[in-house]
């Protein structure tokens, strides 16, 4: 009797809304987002007014036992509405407003007479958990009762059809929230049934009213649980997406910065560790640190290194992207060489050009530090049978290999070449 099924599914529901508001705010005008904050608003409602705590505050406040029955009802009417114009929303096509008002009308006719059903009938006795059963062979109350289940029903049925089939067409996390949401609309289906069954019972003479009590707030509560997921799967999926891939990069260009770490290091390059933050953060952090580093050692580039190199890699390998990678890890560990070896004397004229304005991007830095780190793509064979070779940046350009270096803290100072 305390309702917590009710008010756990509620709060599941209502913080999803809670979530989606900012979008509606700013989009307050997009019909289709205004019908997902409608059917998890009205879904959470129906928690909130079906919960036994619930029902007898209203019925007390109200003054009239069993009020609280034809205002739930009211609202579970209302969510099938809002259920509906959503599928509308999804399908698309022409006369998507004029189907949406359709439904919007048919629901609202339908709470009228559950208003009018309840105002004919007679209930003296309050019911907080089992009206339906316990007034089933009611005149009027009974009318109402199969008119409200069988509404929701159909309702949650065309949901569940349309999220399942239109699942089936779409890929990644939109696939995955209307897998949910269709999950969520069957676990409503057996919400109505199950109280349908029970009122058929009772019309028999059989008392089946622990499939109204029990079998059904927990079939609803699941439903909740799954729409809610479901509607905010396709939100968080694209953020969860982007953090991984900047985790990925992240990773993917730690041989470059340990490449560089030496001079980052000594000319207090590095910008502070950032803490506690996203992964788009840290990838932001070490991209930049890089760039500091190559925009200290320009002078040190030895534009004939480079050219050599990038030549032979592309002989090699027959792809540009690599043979250019390769020429930057190449051109890369000679100028740290150099440069630590220089010291504050000028750097070296002979082959040295600006590479500054060829520096690649952030998908180009990565494949310089999979060349750095000795993996890369297969070179194509020449003739069939002949097995591919990699060409990683080391076999290019014959070249020292600076000595490892002991990843050291970040300096506190700011970056002399931040970019």
């Amino acid at each position: 009797m305390n309702g917590l099924i009710n008010y756990v599914s509620c709060g599941a529901l209502w913080l999803g809304l809670l979530v989606r508001s900012p979008d509606l705010l700013r989009h307050r005008h997009d019909p289709y987002l205004r019908a997902i904050c409608a059917v998890l608003g009205l879904a959470g409602l129906c928690f909130f007014l079906g919960a036994p705590p619930t029902v007898g505050a209203v019925n007390r406040l109200g003054g009239v036992p069993n009020l609280a029955a034809p205002l739930t009802y009211a609202a579970i009417i209302a969510y099938c509405a809002a259920s509906q114009v959503l599928v509308v929303h999804w399908r698309g096509g022409p006369g998507v407003r004029r189907t949406s008002r359709r439904w919007i009308l048919a629901c609202t006719g339908v709470i009228v007479v559950v208003a009018v059903a309840f105002a004919l009938g007679d209930a003296p006795v309050e019911r907080r958990t089992d009206l339906d059963t316990y007034y089933a062979t009611t005149p009027f109350l009974a009318q109402m009762i199969v008119l409200y289940l069988v509404t929701h029903l159909t309702a949650v049925t065309v949901t569940a059809v349309t999220s399942l089939r239109w699942a089936r067409r779409v890929r990644g996390g939109l696939r995955a929230g209307l897998t949910l949401m269709g999950a969520g609309a069957l676990c409503g289906a057996g919400y109505s049934v199950a109280k349908l069954v029970a009122v058929a019972a009772r019309w028999s003479g059989r008392d089946w009213s622990a499939l109204g009590t029990a079998v059904s707030p927990a079939a609803a509560g699941l439903g909740a649980l799954l729409t809610v997921v479901g509607v905010l799967v396709p939100l968080v999926t694209p953020r969860a997406a982007r953090w991984s891939g900047a985790r990925r990069t992240y990773t993917r260009l730690e041989p470059l910065e340990r490449a560089l770490d030496d001079l980052l290091v000594r000319r207090t390059l590095r910008l502070p560790r950032p803490r506690l933050t996203s992964p788009a953060a840290l990838l932001m952090w070490r991209q930049t640190s890089i760039h500091n580093a190559l925009s200290h050692l320009d002078a040190y580039f030895d534009r004939d290194l480079f050219d050599r190199t990038r030549a032979s890699a592309l002989g090699t390998t027959a792809d540009p992207e690599w043979a250019e990678a390769a020429a930057w890890a190449a051109v890369i560990v000679t100028a740290v060489r150099d440069e630590a070896a220089l010291g504050h004397h000028l750097p070296p004229a002979r082959g040295a050009g600006r590479l500054l304005g060829r520096i690649p991007g952030p998908a180009g830095l990565a494949r310089v530090a999979d060349a750095l780190a000795g993996t890369g793509p297969a070179a194509p064979a020449t003739r069939a049978g002949t097995a591919p070779r990699a060409a990683p940046a080391a076999q290019t350009a014959t070249m020292p290999q600076p000595a490892p270096t002991t990843p050291t803290a970040p300096a506190s100072a700011a970056p002399t070449g931040a970019t």
